[in-house]
């Protein structure tokens, strides 16, 4: 059943320099229950998104089109009013930094129950009960005691798992996760995504979540969208983009990643710098990095092309490989 459907978005932000599109028509759907990957690096317009669907973008952003559906209801254009009855409720969001997300100034319990009272019609006990209820359910040590302290008393992993449970205190069906494990070290990383997939087991909600990692997104997702410059530049189940890449960006990702039988070989890195949103190139907005760009690639940007019905790639080479082997078998068939 499709929780979410996303169709053409497109968010700018409005500077002094210029129109930056942030997002440009991008399109997808989430099935309840499910965990989409967001991938791409710094700059491509996965937390954008999320904040679209959020609606909490910064003042100098706006959506200047397309549609965002919640269980068939539309809420670009949506009141403030409405806006409120979804965050928390039917939508949440684990920020990028739980080091900054939390305030300072007050406590760990005052934080999670101020949610729960807010998004729920309990009261001040029963909000207290729900947020140590919380605090269990995400593996938190001695929760009276946490409820007690200040974000500063906490350890990273910590934070982040109270970051956790204020997000999932009002049961929302959506859980975005905006690289969740960005600031904390490898073993934490490793126990947070393991407690994410047994939350979403336990509560079957749905998962987007975004990041650049992609041994994270082989881990726990169903699905994954690789954008670049705004763009989605290829989409499909996890198995289909990791083991049979169709886009030279999600090519080159896959090549920039360590594994256990590199043999010594250096890894081979993007070439060249994240596109300048303000200044698009005419064709495929990756061309510029491209080692196999053509000249096609540099003057019209590429079509969407069908790999089969469960994954997709924009990427004129494609295209190349596919008249290629229609000539090849035209000439079998004529040696035969």
């Amino acid at each position: 059943m499709t929780l979410l459907e996303v169709n053409d978005l497109r968010t700018s932000f409005f500077t002094d320099a210029g129109e930056v599109k942030a997002v440009n028509g991008i399109s997808f759907q989430l099935d309840r229950g499910k965990v989409l990957g967001i991938v791409g690096e710094s700059g491509s317009g996965k937390s954008v998104t999320a904040y679209s669907i959020m609606r909490i973008l910064a003042p100098t952003g706006k959506i200047v089109g397309g549609s965002i559906k919640l269980d068939g209801q539309e809420i670009v254009g949506a009141d403030e009013k409405t806006m409120h009855g979804i965050r928390g409720n039917k939508v949440s969001i684990i920020f990028q930094d739980p080091m900054t997300s939390l305030n300072p100034t007050y406590t760990v319990g005052h934080q999670l129950m101020e949610g729960i009272m807010l998004h729920t019609p309990r009261n001040k006990k029963q909000a207290r009960e729900r947020a140590l209820e919380m605090l269990r359910l995400v593996n938190v040590n001695e929760p009276e005691k946490r409820l007690q302290q200040y974000p500063f008393e906490l350890s990273g992993g910590m934070r982040q798992r109270v970051m956790i449970a204020m997000a999932l205190a009002c049961e929302p069906d959506i859980l975005i996760a905006d690289e969740p494990t960005t600031a904390l070290d490898v073993t934490i990383q490793a126990q947070i995504l393991e407690l994410m997939q047994d939350l979403q087991k336990k509560l079957g909600m749905a998962i987007i979540l975004i990041t650049h990692d992609l041994g994270v997104v082989a881990q726990m997702c169903d699905e994954v969208i690789v954008m670049y410059a705004g763009s989605i530049c290829e989409q499909g189940t996890a198995d289909e983009v990791f083991y049979n890449p169709r886009h030279e960006y999600t090519k080159g990702l896959m090549r920039s990643i360590p594994t256990a039988d590199n043999n010594g070989q250096r890894l081979q890195p993007i070439t060249g710098t994240p596109i300048d949103l303000l200044n698009m190139p005419k064709g495929c907005p990756f061309a510029p990095r491209c080692e196999k760009a053509m000249k096609i690639c540099l003057t019209q940007p590429p079509s969407r092309m069908i790999i089969n019905e469960y994954h997709y790639a924009e990427c004129w080479m494609n295209v190349k490989e596919q008249l290629e082997g229609a000539a090849d078998s035209q000439e079998e068939s004529q040696h035969a």
